[in-house]
């Protein structure tokens, strides 16, 4: 038995051949040794100085083999290449040159072990024991790789490499654990590696039977702390703190808590007792090693594995050397599936960023198809309002001309036509102004009867243009001349540089006057006049008119195209008249919330109020006017135009869905329209449900994903926890 712990060898001193545990457990390199040249200290010199001048000769010769070049020395003796005779295999033979202080029940022991672990592939294997040659040997398979810690000279090693390799070295003391074998000594020196990089574990001479209750020392920085007492029974967790260690070491390129200032600690102890309590304490107050979880490619899983078999309580360890090994089984396992298990998690992934923006496409497809045949669907409907709208204005203002023409041929009238001038007798006058009160009171009780707005007012001017009547009577107009009014001269516009003048010829035809402010009421009016003519001559003797205030006309066809809830361009549709002589909007829905009543005529209101129409809208106004009025019947796609209303401000100018339709005997064009995102709400409405199908859809699987992930790598840590 080893019965101190030795001075910090080759792994715990600067690498050099001189300084390495040469025993044939260790192996050497199949290289040439003398061929290195690597950094030695004055120990290690000394030592390669007595192996220069060292007789070089085989100390004996092995029947059966052919004895090559020595590729080692140690303690009691020297390790030797060979070749069985037989088969040409490459052997490695030890001869116990040594027997001074040689311990033979420690060889003894060393021997029954490998023996015991002959069939372990995990183990370096024994070949042949010399025990009673002289001097002794045993034969042992050749590892020309050499050992661990010779590949540990060029520094740490991948990780994927060094889980590798743990786990064969966690493979080999589970077969020796099984065997009822500890090691108790697990550092590199004592691993080797095979020809296919292999580890196998070699130098079982601290080995212990799990049924032992003797002590057993390793080597410092690889011993569990528990073993560093000379008192202590052997314990699988043992093997399993050093198996950490050495993994630690692959990783970090040195063994843990092994600082400069740790190992002075160590060498300024005066007894072993003292040293082994030292280290006991560095392992057990220091912080737990983390030079491993900083190292770049190592997982979590790997970390965690180091640091349970580190941990000081031997409870919180791995219980055996086999739970390591499935572990590190597992984690590989999870390894090689995480590419297959991103590849199930990018793939969906892809195929969602491929098939969202084509979901979004399609979508924004389809609707705007949809938008375009619902925009052509309720502009159809717009279209059919506006001409209702401007068909029921012709009749209205028809059937108004149609009543003047009538009273005028009308005669009694014509027998009171005399009383028409000024200079006529009172009488006669008279009774012309009493007939045309009647006149106007049967029309507006018929009106008032059918529900019909009525007239502003109704006239009579003389061939001079003075005003000789008014229903009803106002004081302001009676007597004045009105023969610059449009209504009189019937030439398309109000001339008020004419107002004093007397020439002007009255209109010979029916006539429908330009939109004017009246005098009396502040308010727009239209007005319808027909000419008075003399019955024998033809000759024009006057003017008879009614005016119309624009809103009361409007008012009554509202309610044809528009419901109560849609008068404004927050509801559906609105309509409103176009002036194409004025360029102005005449009457707008927008602009008259209120209907007036048909009993009174509407209230005042500044002209000021009507906006000009947008000027290339007029012209497209203009061309449609002319386009019907040359008797071509163009189809209704030519009076549908997307524009903004001219009432909206900026803050509330929104694109409209208008039709414009002409009244025929007038330059207006009748407007229907709605708010293009009204008329299209339903097409939004459907595309933010698609749309939010999507996202619930992409959200779902994105979560039917996430919970996929989740399961497995729940399975993974379970099937991992349970091999533990």
């Amino acid at each position: 038995m080893r019965g101190s712990v030795p001075e910090p060898s080759a792994e715990d001193s600067p690498p050099s051949h001189g300084s390495r545990d040469l025993s044939p457990a260790a192996g050497s390199p199949g290289g040439d040794w003398l061929a290195d040249t690597l950094p030695q200290d004055e120990a290690a010199r000394a030592q390669a100085r007595a192996l220069s001048e060292a007789d070089l000769s085989p100390p004996a010769q092995v029947p059966g083999y052919t004895l090559g070049r020595q590729i080692g020395a140690g303690a009691f003796g020297t390790v030797w290449q060979a070749v069985e005779q037989n088969t040409g295999k490459q052997v490695a033979i030890k001869f116990y040159t040594h027997r001074r202080g040689l311990d033979w029940a420690l060889l003894n022991r060393e021997v029954e072990k490998l023996a015991t672990l002959h069939n372990s592939r995990d183990v370096v294997r024994l070949l042949q024991v010399g025990w009673t040659a002289e001097p002794p040997y045993y034969v042992m398979e050749y590892l020309p790789q050499g050992s661990l810690a010779a590949r540990l000279d060029a520094g740490p090693l991948d990780p994927g490499e060094a889980a590798r390799l743990a786990e064969g070295i966690a493979r080999g003391l589970a077969c020796a654990h099984e065997a009822g074998i500890l090691h108790c000594d697990l550092k590199p020196a004592n691993v080797l590696l095979d020809a296919e990089l292999a580890p196998r574990l070699a130098d079982f001479g601290q080995a212990r039977l799990s049924s032992e209750q003797s002590p057993a020392l390793g080597t410092l920085f690889y011993m569990a702390p528990e073993q560093a007492d000379l008192q202590a029974t052997p314990d699988p967790r043992w093997d399993v703190y050093a198996l950490g260690a050495l993994l630690y070491h692959l990783l970090v390129g040195q063994p843990p808590h092994r600082t400069p200032e740790n190992e002075i600690r160590l060498r300024t102890a005066a007894t072993l007792e003292e040293r082994l309590a030292i280290y006991r304490q560095i392992v057990a107050q220091q912080p737990a090693p983390t030079g491993h979880q900083q190292r770049p490619g190592v997982d979590t899983r790997l970390a965690a594995i180091v640091d349970r078999c580190l941990a000081v309580d031997p409870v919180q360890r791995f219980p055996t050397a086999r739970a390591v090994q499935d572990a590190l089984a597992a984690r590989a396992h999870y390894q090689s599936l995480r590419p297959a298990l991103w590849l199930g998690v990018l793939l969906p992934l892809v195929l969602l960023a491929g098939l969202v923006p084509l979901a979004i496409q399609a979508i924004r497809s389809s609707t705007r198809s949809y938008e375009q045949t619902l925009a052509a669907r309720a502009l159809e409907s717009d279209l059919v309002a506006a001409r209702l709208l401007a068909y029921a204005l012709e009749d209205e203002l028809l059937s108004r001309r149609r009543f003047l023409e009538e009273w005028v041929a009308a005669p009694e009238l014509q027998t009171l036509f005399g009383g028409i001038d000024g200079s006529a007798p009172q009488e006669s006058r008279a009774a012309l102004h009493r007939q045309l009160d009647s006149i106007r009171s049967e029309i507006d009780r018929v009106r008032t009867a059918q529900g019909l707005p009525l007239d502003e007012s109704w006239f009579l001017t003389d061939a001079a243009g003075v005003q000789q009547w008014r229903s009803p009577a106002s004081p302001l107009s009676q007597g004045r001349s009105y023969a610059w009014r449009d209504y009189f001269h019937g030439q398309g516009a109000d001339h008020p540089e004419w107002r004093d003048r007397s020439d002007i010829p009255p209109l010979t035809q029916p006539h429908l006057s330009v939109p004017f402010e009246s005098e009396v009421s502040q308010s727009l009016l239209i007005a319808l006049s027909v000419p008075l003519r003399e019955t024998t001559t033809g000759h024009v003797q006057g003017v008879l008119g009614r005016t119309i205030p624009l809103d009361s006309l409007l008012a009554t066809y509202r309610g044809r195209v528009l419901n109560p809830d849609q008068r404004q361009i927050g509801g559906q549709w609105s309509i409103a008249l176009y002036d194409l002589h004025s360029g102005l909007v005449l009457d707008h829905s927008l602009s008259r919330p209120e209907s007036p009543s048909r009993d009174t005529p509407s209230s005042g209101r500044d002209a000021g109020w009507h906006p000009p129409v947008a000027r290339d809208l007029l012209d497209q106004l203009t061309r449609l006017q002319q386009h019907l009025s040359s008797g071509n019947n163009p189809q209704g796609t030519q009076f549908r135009f997307h524009h903004r209303d001219p009432l909206q401000t900026e803050a509330t100018s929104e694109e409209a869905l208008a039709a414009f339709w002409p009244v025929a005997g007038s330059d207006w064009i009748a407007v229907v329209q709605e708010p293009r995102s009204a008329a299209l709400r339903p097409v939004r409405e459907i595309r933010n449900q698609m749309l939010g199908y999507a996202f619930a859809g992409t959200v779902l699987v994105l979560a039917l994903l996430a919970a996929g992930i989740s399961i497995l790598r729940r399975a993974l840590r379970s099937r991992t926890n349970a091999r533990d």
